[in-house]
């Protein structure tokens, strides 16, 4: 019986590193499925990873109707056993509506992979419906890092290293740090330092390196 699932983590958990691999092994016990993502951090039609995996797969507008394209696909004669659908998140309650009709009516595993709540700590609503739905919800075990040490569990939106708690929910910024400091950029936090809106940058300027457990990067 197909099932709805939701693979969620915070920022750098590994999520469409898993997708991937999902799609991976799906693929070599003869199953044919389909890929989407929306907003994907290379700006491209692609699921990317940054461990430098990555693979095609469709761009999820917003007119995009999910179970309509997947009808027109099997109308067409295309085998589709499964679907993946990456940055989920960005997704609207009605697409997710969509995905679940998918696996109800045409008996296919809708794969979807995301984080829970913005830079501000509120659930997207694409993730939401998603929780409401799901048949079953998996939390990814690879624990990122806060610049302290501690696991990571909040996204923080920063605009010249300092963090921001204002503004569209949906901007898609740099998360390696390789972009000039004016342009928007995330990291992962725990919940104290974002709480008190303790970036790394805040910290490397205010805090001694004594305390700090990582070196910034040179």
């Amino acid at each position: 019986m197909a099932e709805l699932v939701f693979f969620t983590g915070p920022m750098d958990c590994g999520k469409s590193t898993l997708a991937l691999q999902m799609d991976y092994t799906q693929s070599a016990h003869d199953r044919q499925g389909e890929l989407f993502t929306c907003h994907d951090r290379s700006g491209h039609a692609v699921i990317t990873s940054r461990i430098g995996l990555s693979s095609a797969a469709t761009e999820v507008g917003e007119q995009f109707d999910f179970f309509d394209h997947v009808v027109s696909g099997l109308t067409a004669g295309r085998r589709i056993d499964y679907v993946i659908c990456d940055e989920a998140q960005f997704y609207s309650p009605d697409q997710i509506d969509q995905l679940a009709r998918v696996c109800d009516e045409l008996d296919i595993d809708v794969l979807c992979f995301g984080i829970l709540a913005d830079f501000r700590t509120e659930l997207f609503p694409g993730s939401r419906r998603l929780v409401e739905l799901a048949d079953r919800m998996e939390t990814l075990q690879v624990r990122p890092l806060c610049w302290c040490g501690a696991r990571a569990t909040h996204n923080a939106r920063t605009l010249d290293g300092v963090m921001v708690t204002e503004g569209s929910q949906v901007v898609v910024g740099d998360t390696a740090g390789t972009q000039p400091a004016h342009v928007v950029q995330y990291e992962v936090l725990c919940r104290k330092h974002h709480r008190l809106k303790m970036s790394k940058h805040v910290a490397m300027a205010t805090l001694s390196p004594d305390v700090l457990p990582f070196e910034e990067d040179v």
